[in-house]
């Protein structure tokens, strides 16, 4: 980081909306009589000026806070109980505190014009898949902010970097693998649009039937959203429309639970009618009935990974610009493979 990089302040807030730094202060607080095209005009130099409140004397003083921020667009899935549980590991290691956000969905623009972890509260950011968008990414990146992002690419040209799994290669093993036990017709329950870890998937599922010389039939990719009720529901509605298809490949692991509610409701049996196999290997996989073959994601230590860069980036400025985890197939009974080798 630059030391002399220099950050605005209350006063230029106060300078900007052409009010007084007491009145800025009340707009933060939410405290006192504010008009509401005052609170609009503070708003307004707060987006422009891109600033944020210290959190402290300690921060102010040290320029350093001891403490990571993590951005995440949920804290209720398997997968990010699991991510958390790497990034706290090294985080404490390390003798750093750990602030969590989930933005739930919400955007921050003009309308909420600051994320509540900063540069001012925080020494650097893991900012998980698209919690935050580019634009906003980009003016951190301009401030010297230590970022490192899971399971998105950077904005062009700011070399910020990233931790990843081998997702497209994953897929297109678990692919070949349905294919070796003799399926055909296999379809795909895709992730959320958008997604870049759904999208390397659907490109593995894909490479890997032209590798085989099968047909990419689009009536056999469905949306799942990594998503349990909506991998159902498209699931349901696929075993309507193509009765005949010999194997499913979720996503993930919560969309293959799905699909597998679906397939038991239909009447059809897993793996003695369809196959089934997922993604990420979650602790459910195994649990499930029949267990889930699938693709073993290293989530945790995407987690470790993710904030060791971070740290090493705080203190000497350096980190690697990629990380690409490699995965591994899980084969259980879902798939068959026990069905189809003892049947040769």
């Amino acid at each position: 980081m630059n030391a002399k990089t220099t950050h605005p302040t209350i006063a230029d807030v106060a300078r900007q909306a052409g009010v007084s730094t007491a009145t800025v202060s009340r707009v933060i607080n939410k405290s006192g009589n504010v008009t509401a095209v005052t609170i609009a005009r503070v708003q307004a130099a707060i987006a422009a000026l891109d600033y944020a409140p210290h959190s402290g004397a300690r921060v102010l003083a040290s320029r350093r806070a001891r403490t990571i921020g993590l951005i995440t667009p949920t804290i209720s899935d398997l997968f990010f109980t699991d991510l958390l549980r790497g990034i706290e590991q090294t985080v404490y290691e390390n003798d750093y505190t750990l602030l969590v956000h989930a933005t739930q969905g919400r955007s921050y623009d003009n309308i909420i014009p600051t994320l509540p972890l900063n540069h001012h509260n925080t020494d650097g950011l893991i900012i998980f898949t698209n919690s935050v968008d580019d634009a906003r990414l980009q003016k951190l990146h301009a401030r010297h902010f230590p970022l490192v992002l899971l399971h998105r690419s950077p904005p062009a040209d700011t070399g910020i970097p990233c931790v990843t799994f081998e997702n497209k290669d994953g897929a297109y093993r678990m692919t070949e693998h349905l294919i070796t036990c003799g399926y055909r017709r296999i379809a795909f329950v895709a992730g959320p649009a958008g997604n870049e870890d759904a999208g390397w998937r659907e490109q593995g599922y894909r490479e890997a039937l032209a590798a085989h010389g099968l047909a990419i039939d689009p009536a056999l990719i469905v949306p799942g959203d990594f998503n349990a009720a909506v991998a159902a529901t498209a699931v349901t509605h696929l075993l309507h429309s193509q009765p005949d298809i010999h194997a499913i490949f979720a996503a993930d692991d919560e969309s293959a639970r799905g699909a597998l509610q679906a397939i038991q409701q239909s009447g059809r049996r897993v793996p003695q009618d369809i196959a089934l196999a997922g993604f990420d290997d979650s602790l459910l996989s195994q649990y499930l009935n029949p267990p889930l073959t699938t693709v073993r994601a290293p989530i945790e230590a995407a987690g470790r990974a993710a904030a060791a860069q971070l740290i090493q980036l705080i203190h000497t400025g350096r980190a690697d610009p990629l990380t690409r985890l490699p995965t591994e197939l899980v084969i259980r009974e879902s798939c068959g493979w026990v069905l189809v080798n003892s049947e040769q």
